[in-house]
């Protein structure tokens, strides 16, 4: 796993009312300090990648739909430097994934449905100074693949 990145598996606790799930807590070592929440959704298919951060570490959650989260390690320092990580989360897969600042990040919708994001930063968005990095979703530096194999 590419350096830095952190991933919590999410335990729900359910009843005949439903259920209850922690995201973050300020007791755990995920985030060196809090920024700001967001939300946002995608419709099905839809590609938002790649961003990176110079000053901020990302936490997403995708609570419902699904979706394929590639990660790759831009660090000139890191140990991983120039590696791949995909995760698969959502519904199906309810996990918390730390992105460290460095670290291109995108997602792909998956399913029939769309994806709603839950993120967590360690800065709060200044649209003045705005600190993200764009790189194309079909960048060849990171030479990903987005289409879905049939296996």
């Amino acid at each position: 796993m590419i350096e830095g990145v952190k991933v919590k598996k999410l335990i729900k606790h359910c009843d005949d009312r439903g259920f209850f799930m922690e995201l973050v807590r300020d007791d755990e070592d995920l985030l060196s300090r809090f920024g700001q929440a967001s939300m946002s959704m995608s419709y099905p298919g839809v590609i938002k990648a790649f961003h990176y951060h110079e000053k901020q570490d990302d936490v997403w959650f995708f609570p419902s739909g699904n979706a394929q989260v590639v990660l790759y390690d831009l660090r000139e320092d890191s140990l991983t430097k120039g590696q791949t990580d995909v995760f698969y989360m959502g519904e199906e897969n309810p996990i918390v994934l730390v992105i460290p600042k460095g670290v291109a990040h995108g997602y792909r919708v998956l399913g029939n449905k769309p994806a709603a994001i839950i993120y967590f930063t360690t800065q709060s968005y200044d649209p003045n100074n705005p600190d993200e990095k764009r790189i194309l979703w079909d960048d060849p530096m990171i030479g990903f693949d987005w289409k879905t194999k049939y296996r």
